[in-house]
């Protein structure tokens, strides 16, 4: 790593890639993630991937697998795009993860998420919703955060407003982000705006 590098990992770019390394790079840049609006960077000025995606690199058979994961979870989910936000905004909140909250406050903001609405979330405060669907989200998250599990009556109140295979996308998608926050945070990536660890 270059002291001009910000965190602890050096930046992979593309023309240095291994096969297998461009394969994922390849399937990052030219996946969902890519279409439509682009709603923060995804790759630097070189070309180097950026947040957690240049960690993916080191591992190709992991870093696949996160990616595809991570794809299903944010573009096959059943919970509305407000919802799977707040949920992934407070992973970030929770952890402290600075390129998670600077990635998904922009999509949470182009899925309707209001200033005050990112703010609440921010502060851990979600009982502001008014929508009961995006609270009980919003509550079982952070149950899932702070305790790791579920207690009878979490468990029965979520599966009555949704369904099972709903909470299993809700575990999947908190553990995912949870995994994407301590990769960041230990590796000390920032967010591109310079906001968070470095």
């Amino acid at each position: 790593m270059t002291g001009a590098e910000p965190g602890r990992l050096a930046r992979l770019g593309p023309a240095g890639l291994s096969p297998e390394q461009r394969a994922l790079y390849d399937a990052i840049v030219g996946g969902p993630r890519a279409s439509g609006p682009a709603l923060f960077r995804l790759v630097d000025e070189r070309g180097a991937l950026e947040g957690p995606f240049n960690a993916f690199l080191l591992h190709p058979p992991i870093g696949e697998a996160l990616q595809a994961v991570g794809a299903a979870v944010r573009y096959r989910g059943r919970l509305t795009d407000r919802a799977r936000e707040i949920a992934i905004l407070l992973v970030a909140a929770h952890r402290d993860s600075a390129f998670e909250r600077y990635a998904h406050e922009a999509v949470g903001a182009a899925a309707g998420l209001s200033p005050a609405e990112l703010d609440a979330v921010r502060r851990l405060r979600p009982g502001t919703f008014e929508d009961d669907a995006e609270r009980l989200v919003a509550d079982t998250t952070l149950a899932l955060l702070e305790d790791g599990d579920l207690d009878d009556d979490r468990y029965a109140a979520f599966t009555a407003r949704f369904d099972e295979a709903t909470l299993f996308e809700l575990l999947t998608l908190v553990g995912y982000y949870t995994t994407l926050a301590l990769q960041l945070n230990v590796f000390r990536v920032a967010a591109p705006d310079g906001g968070g660890r470095a």
